[in-house]
């Protein structure tokens, strides 16, 4: 990979963030219904429309999209500028993530962990992991960019 990113956050954004996303991706496409009934922990599951399915397939092969473009723009460009604008625009996507989240959820279900299912983990956990990484690369926390990188703007 020709990836201008310091080691740590080139891991997280190279790696580790699009091997969630893909695995967000196949669970959406082999149980659009469990992904749907898992976004809020409930005692019973109810069927699901095919409107809901829809959604839930489609936000699917967004993730899968996501995953792709990320891998494209950070491995393959040697312009800081367009790796910090990137992150950039994630970093507000982790913001809106989590305040939906947090507006479904309500205060009760995030503050609680002990009662997170997998879905609550990656929504709420694994995007304030994802901020807090963008954050501090963002503020130069990890350093330089690699040599032959294009200063930042």
């Amino acid at each position: 990979m020709a990836s201008i990113l310091p080691p740590f956050p080139k891991f997280v954004f190279t790696v580790l963030e699009p091997i969630s996303l893909v695995a967000a991706f196949i669970v959406a496409m082999i149980s659009p219904e469990w992904f749907i009934q898992e976004q809020v922990v409930i005692s019973r599951h109810l069927p699901i429309s095919d409107n809901a399915r829809a959604v839930a397939l489609q936000l699917g092969m967004a993730y899968l999209l996501m995953a792709m473009v990320e891998i494209a723009i950070l491995s393959g460009t040697q312009e800081a500028k367009v790796v910090r604008n990137y992150l950039f625009a994630y970093w507000l996507g982790d913001i809106g993530h989590f305040v939906v989240t947090y507006r479904v959820l309500g205060w009760e279900r995030v503050g609680n962990v002990t009662q997170w299912n997998s879905m609550t983990f990656g929504n709420i956990g694994v995007t304030v992991f994802l901020f807090l990484t963008r954050s501090a690369y963002l503020l130069g926390l990890f350093g330089p960019h690699k040599k032959g990188a294009a200063k930042l703007a």
